[in-house]
Order: C-alpha cells, then sequence, then structure tokens
C-alpha cells in the first residue's frame, strides 16, 4: 500500500547510483535495483511524497529521496542533536551509516560500527579506565604499532603498481566479514552456505570468541574488521541456537557458541557493557574522530594517508562505471571483485566532523537558593493536588520542545482530564508542595483545566462506560501532541477519542465484537502518525492507525467515519487484560486475565508466547522498550524480563500491589509504583534495586517520564501529581561501585 510508505532513498549498488530503498510502516524495508539512475528518479515520482521520513529533520520531499548523502547529512538535524545528547551515540551512528547507502539489505554494504574496547581478558572490567577503550582516532589496522608499519610500507611500495595504492588488501566491511559475524542465526547461515558450496568455513577461520576476534585483527595482516551493529543488541548472534557442527579448532576444541569475554557471563551481558560501553563517556568525546575515518574528511585524499586509511580502490565510490565496461566478462569480474572487496560508505564531508557536547556541561543545573534538607525535598520537584480528589488513573508526558503544546496529560479514575502545560527551560526548581504563584521557576505550568469544573471549562468525558469495567492506565491514551485522548470501556463495544482541548467527542470507532478493556499506542512519528491497539473481552486484539490529519483511518482514507481495523490478532482465550506496542520492532506484545503473554507483528502474525513461571499466569502490566527489552508485571507483585525472542532473563517479587511500571528509554532502568507509595528505581536486566523514593501518602496509580527523562511524574490515588528529580546515570554508577 502507498500509504504505508515511510521514507525513500537512493542508493548505490555495486558502486552504481542505481538502487533504491522504500521503508514502510511496520518497519520492513526493501531494495531495488535498476538499469540506471534515470529509472530511479522516474520511479521516485511515482511514489508518495515522503523524502526520507520525519525523523531526521528533513521536509517531505522527493527531491530530498533523491539528494546526495553530503546533501542529506549538511541539511539534516541529526548532528546537533547528537551533540546535544538527544539521541544516543547508537542512534546517531546508525543515522550516518542509513544516509551514507549501508543497508541491511545489501550484505556488501551492511551497516558498519567500531570496536569500542580493547580488554576482552579481565573477571571485571570498570569502564570508568581509558585503558580499556580503543583509540577512536586510528582505523583498525593502525592500532598495532608494528601493523601499522607494516601497512605504511605497502602502501609506499605500492606506488609502484599500475594500481593505485593503498594500505589494505581487505576492507572493514565485506559480504564476508557480515556472514562470518552471523553464521550461527538465519537467514546469515543459509547465504553463508550458499557463498561457499555449501560448507562452513574452516574452524580456525570460524567466529568462536571475542577475543580472538579482538587479537586477530590487531595481529593479523588481513583482518581489519570493525563491527556490526547487531554486537550492541543482539545475543542470539552469539548462540548456537539452530546446533550447527561448525567443526573442531586445531587446539582440540569443538566450536559452538561463542566464547565471551571473562567479564561476561552470559550473551546477554557482553551486548549489555558492550553497548555501555559504546554510550560511555570515553566513546562519546572521541567518537567524531571515528567518523572522520569512515564517513568524513579522512576517509579519502591525502587526509586519509596520512591516517593509514586507504583501502583497494575498487571500494569507493565513483571509481569504476560499470556501463562503461563493454565486455561483460570484464564486466562480470568487475562486479566479483566489487563484492570481494567490500564498499566504502559514501563520503558525508570534507571537513573535521564537530566533536559532542559535554556531558558535565548539558547536566549543570544551577544551585537552587533553597538548600533541602533531607532527602524528600532533594528528589520531589513539585506536588500538585486537583480539586476533584479522584485517583489520578492516567498520566501522559509529552514534553517535546518541538510541540504546539508540550504538557503533562492527566485523566482521573472519575474520566475527569487536564492539559498541565510543560516548560521546556532549565530553571531553578521550586520546593515541594509551593503552589503555581509560589514557583515562578517550576519546569512544570499547570493548566487549570479542571480547577473549574463548570461551564465552559469542564473536561470530563460523561459518555456511559460499562459498570463492571475497572477505570485503570490501560483504558486511556494520549496522542504524541497531546490533542486528543482515546478512551474504552464503553457499554456499545466501541473506544472514542475526544479532543483535549474542548472535551467534546470527535470520533467512536468500532470493530470488537465484546467491551474494549484496553488500549495502546506506539511512539508516534513527528507528524503524529502511530499504532493504536485495542484490547477486548473477546480476547482479540485489534490494530489500527491513527493519522495527525484523520484520526483514526482505515486502508481507504475517505472512508474515515466507518474505519476498519488494520489487522486481527488473535491466540488468547481469555479477556485480554494489557498491551504495549513496539514499533520500532513492529510487535505486539499482550496479556489476558490468565495465560501468557503473547507476542504479535503489527501485520497480525502470532510470533511466540512469553512464557513466565507457572505461578506467574496473570499479567497486569507490560513495558516495552524500543530494543525489545520486555518487562511483564503479574498480579501480587511478580515480574519477568524477558528478551523480545522469548528468553526469561531474570523475575523477581515485591512487596506491593503495583499498578505502574515503566522503561527508561535505553530499556536498562526499571521503574515502579503501587499501593504502597513508594517509586522504585531497579536495573532492568537482572531485577537489582538501584533507587527507594520516600513513601508518598498516597497510592501511585499511573507515571511517565520526561521526554529528556529527567523527571518522573506520577498520579496518585489521592488525586495529586507528584513531580520527583531523577538521575539513571548517577544511580548506574553508584550501582557498579556498591556491586
Amino acid at each position: 500500500m502507498f500509504s504505508e510508505i515511510r521514507a525513500v532513498f537512493s542508493r548505490r549498488y555495486l558502486l552504481q547510483n542505481t538502487a533504491m530503498e522504500v521503508f514502510m510502516a511496520n518497519r520492513t524495508s526493501v531494495m531495488f535495483n535498476f538499469p540506471d539512475q534515470a529509472t530511479v528518479k522516474k520511479v521516485v515520482y511515482c511514489l508518495p511524497r515522503v523524502g526520507v521520513g520525519t525523523s531526521y529533520g528533513l521536509p517531505q520531499a522527493r527531491r530530498i529521496s533523491l539528494a546526495t548523502p553530503r546533501q542529506l547529512f549538511k541539511s539534516s538535524n541529526m548532528t546537533q542533536r547528537w551533540q546535544r545528547r538527544e539521541i544516543s551515540n547508537f542512534e546517531y551512528l546508525m543515522f550516518l551509516n542509513t544516509i551514507a547507502g549501508r543497508t541491511y539489505n545489501d550484505l556488501n554494504q551492511y551497516p558498519v560500527f567500531p570496536w569500542v574496547l580493547t580488554n576482552y581478558e579481565s573477571e571485571e572490567l570498570d569502564l570508568t579506565l581509558p585503558g580499556n577503550f580503543r583509540d577512536l582516532s586510528k582505523p583498525v589496522g593502525a592500532l598495532n604499532p608494528k601493523r601499522a608499519a607494516f601497512y605504511s610500507e605497502r602502501y609506499e611500495s605500492g606506488e609502484e603498481d599500475q594500481t593505485p595504492p593503498c594500505h589494505y588488501d581487505s576492507h572493514y566491511s565485506t559480504a564476508a566479514t557480515t556472514l562470518h559475524w552471523l553464521v550461527r542465526i538465519e537467514p546469515f547461515t543459509t547465504f553463508f552456505l550458499g557463498a561457499n558450496n555449501n560448507k562452513f568455513d574452516h574452524p580456525d577461520r570460524t567466529f568462536s570468541a571475542i577475543t580472538r576476534s579482538w587479537r586477530n585483527c590487531q595481529r593479523d595482516t588481513s583482518d581489519v574488521k570493525e563491527l556490526i551493529p547487531e554486537f550492541y543488541y543482539l545475543p542470539e548472534m552469539l548462540v548456537n541456537s539452530n546446533g550447527y557442527h561448525l567443526g573442531m579448532r586445531e587446539d582440540g576444541t569443538m566450536i559452538c557458541d561463542v566464547d565471551l569475554p571473562a567479564w561476561a557471563k552470559k550473551p546477554e551481558d557482553f551486548v549489555r557493557i558492550n553497548r555501555m560501553a559504546l554510550e560511555s563517556e570515553f566513546v562519546s568525546c572521541q567518537l567524531h574522530q571515528w567518523i572522520d575515518l569512515i564517513f568524513g574528511y579522512k576517509q579519502r585524499g591525502p587526509e586519509a594517508v596520512r591516517a593509514l586509511n586507504v583501502f583497494h580502490h575498487l571500494t569507493y565510490e565513483g571509481s569504476v562505471s560499470l556501463d562503461s565496461i563493454a565486455d561483460p566478462l570484464l564486466r562480470e569480474a568487475t562486479e566479483a571483485q566489487i563484492q570481494s572487496f567490500g564498499q566504502t560508505p559514501s563520503q558525508l564531508l570534507i571537513e573535521p566532523h564537530p566533536p559532542r557536547s559535554s556531558a558535565m556541561h548539558l547536566c549543570f543545573l544551577p544551585q537552587s537558593p533553597l538548600m533541602f534538607k533531607d532527602q524528600m525535598q532533594q528528589d520531589v520537584i513539585m506536588v500538585l493536588k486537583f480539586p476533584s480528589n479522584s485517583p489520578v488513573t492516567h498520566v501522559a508526558a509529552n514534553t517535546l520542545p518541538h510541540l504546539t503544546v508540550p504538557a503533562v496529560v492527566t485523566v482521573t479514575c472519575s474520566r475527569l482530564f487536564a492539559v498541565n502545560r510543560w516548560h521546556n527551560t532549565v530553571g531553578l526548581r521550586g520546593a515541594p508542595g509551593y503552589s503555581l504563584e509560589q514557583a515562578h521557576h517550576l519546569p512544570i505550568e499547570m493548566d487549570s483545566l479542571v480547577a473549574n469544573n463548570t461551564g465552559s471549562n469542564k473536561r470530563q468525558i460523561t459518555d456511559l462506560v460499562d459498570q463492571s469495567i475497572q477505570i485503570t492506565t490501560h483504558c486511556f491514551v494520549v496522542t504524541a501532541d497531546n490533542r486528543y485522548i482515546l478512551v474504552c470501556g464503553f457499554w456499545d463495544k466501541s473506544f472514542r477519542v475526544y479532543s483535549s482541548e474542548t472535551g467534546k467527542l470527535t470520533q467512536i470507532i468500532f470493530g470488537h465484537w465484546d467491551v474494549v478493556t484496553c488500549l495502546a499506542r506506539s511512539e508516534s512519528y513527528i507528524g503524529g502518525d502511530c499504532y493504536i491497539v485495542s484490547g477486548s473481552r473477546d480476547a482479540t486484539l485489534l490494530l489500527w492507525y491513527w493519522s495527525g490529519r484523520h484520526h483514526i483511518i482505515g486502508d481507504n482514507p475517505n472512508n474515515g467515519d466507518y474505519p476498519a481495523p488494520r489487522a486481527v490478532l488473535t491466540g488468547h482465550d481469555q479477556e485480554v487484560a494489557c498491551v504495549a506496542v513496539c514499533a520500532e520492532l513492529g510487535l505486539v506484545i499482550s496479556g489476558a486475565k490468565e495465560g501468557p503473554c503473547l507476542v504479535h507483528t503489527i501485520t497480525g502474525d502470532l510470533l511466540r508466547a512469553l512464557e513466565g513461571p507457572d505461578s506467574h499466569q496473570s499479567p497486569r502490566l507490560i513495558s516495552v522498550s524500543s530494543e525489545g527489552h520486555c518487562i511483564i508485571c503479574y498480579e501480587r507483585g511478580r515480574f519477568c524480563n524477558f528478551s523480545i525472542n522469548g528468553k526469561l532473563l531474570a523475575q523477581m517479587e515485591v512487596n506491593d500491589t503495583t499498578r505502574a511500571i515503566l522503561l527508561s528509554s535505553d530499556g536498562h532502568n526499571l521503574v515502579t509504583g503501587g499501593d504502597n507509595g513508594v517509586v522504585e528505581v531497579w536495573q532492568a536486566c537482572d531485577f537489582r534495586k538501584l533507587y527507594i523514593y520516600p513513601g508518598c501518602d498516597a497510592g501511585i496509580r499511573a507515571m511517565d517520564l520526561s521526554h529528556d527523562q529527567r523527571t518522573l511524574i506520577t498520579g496518585m490515588a489521592s488525586g495529586s501529581i507528584v513531580a520527583f528529580n531523577i538521575d539513571f546515570n548517577r544511580w548506574h554508577y553508584e550501582h557498579q561501585n556498591r556491586y
């Protein structure tokens, strides 16, 4: 469907500008190769005017899809966002790879990521020691001085040959190296066998140990491999779960799973710690120098020569025109050489890449004139009491600066709602309990939408709900622009859309055969488009598409009054109690009143069940990160942490009736709150407790985090909201020191 297309990129194939990649709303993509560049342009002008999507601060125009990588880099706001630490190192590297032509759809142009650690042998890894980190100002081949001298001599002697001289015969990223890393998982196992006469590699060359791979790329003159993104998010690549017979090394060891560094007890530990290293301050302050080597001014020319960073000439853009080769055998041989040598990414900039801003500079807060003496006054920014006294059962913090109305939207159990305006300024924070008139420097300015609950200011949803429905946070969804509130639980088996500005009903959505019990939405695109999932008593889930322009729409946008769901998700045999959507992975995770949680694709395919221990059979809350970290809270305070592929990673039990859970944006930290009125912060991977806030005087019913992950807003059973300071980084390092 054209309506599903979200981004269109021009691409290279075999160094020729003849390809195009199309990204869809369900997070899948497809790459096409055409006879020539003119055909690419024709096709782009037949497709929707989506540009390269809404994520990079670029206009949605066809000329953007046809722009060069260097033009995309120059026009995008992503570098500034990375410098301001609005996006992570991982996200920025994926952006650079994407616009420079790297793609998961071409093994010869697979995304490239750096080795960042050098210590793969210690029992403990201290991420505060500079010596444990690689020098990112040098290519892999120049890290070892002896090997660097060898490559320098090769370049000098190569000038006598007819081909342009180079430091390296092999590349840091080729189809062969990508398959080398991913040989244990499909479809890459099949690709590997297809490229190697249906045989695995010699056991001594097979990827079998992280430590050995690092050692080889420091000593072996034919090995200058960098990493792939999966080293930072996919522990499954390190496990021989399919039981392939990969052979025996000369030292007599059978190859099975990848041997991990001593500091990683399991694959999940390796990936988590490697990712922490990538996001560390040591990498942040050097990463721009590695970008210069791979995507920047040290990629080609005299600077590349000085940096020992010159590869075979057939790896560079513009080095050969296949159309100019008349001899079909010669053309075929040239294509094979390009496939063998790899392809250097498109050069994005010809001047040094700017460094990232210091974390200390960005995180500095002015000292408050009020010297708080106890923990409560340090932790709590403010408390606001609503006049209704009804428990605040839903909190949605849509606080991004670009929004017309950055706000925290709150909904009470009696379905009163307020749009509480948020100021995106870093100023002095008021003391707890300050009223709006007293606290002039609060980050939140509370709008009085419910303070005067009469006449034109009335903000209450009065439509009749089914009396058997318990009003919980799952009954509401607030759109990313704060303009609409979606509510379920109505007797007529609908869910409804209300304007947060006027309180008026704007749309009624039918589709279920029984009462709708829960709602969820995916993280929204900047344009406001997202997926909505509704679960009901009849054990089904329906997937809908929300348009920032059309509300909930069906496949036919002209039929907006009676939209049809995009997919029907089945598999439960009891009432759906909770649901979460992970748009980045195209997945829906849902739990019924009894039984396991199910994982569906957003096209409706049932992938797997997340099976907890026998005592964990009543899921009540689900939180899933953008990379698939999935936390499920069951009845009686029982928690499980699953990988998105169904592996149970950790479990715990707390002495509280938990009402609200949420994961930090990186998936590393879990925040919980319940009837005890205590907010607790946990390390998600193993449920170790990081921090406990002082107890509140009422139970916690709902909570959400501000966009910068520095303020936690909780809805209380007493009808108040409480805003807490939150500092995941500080607690993480304190935790590392304690353990």
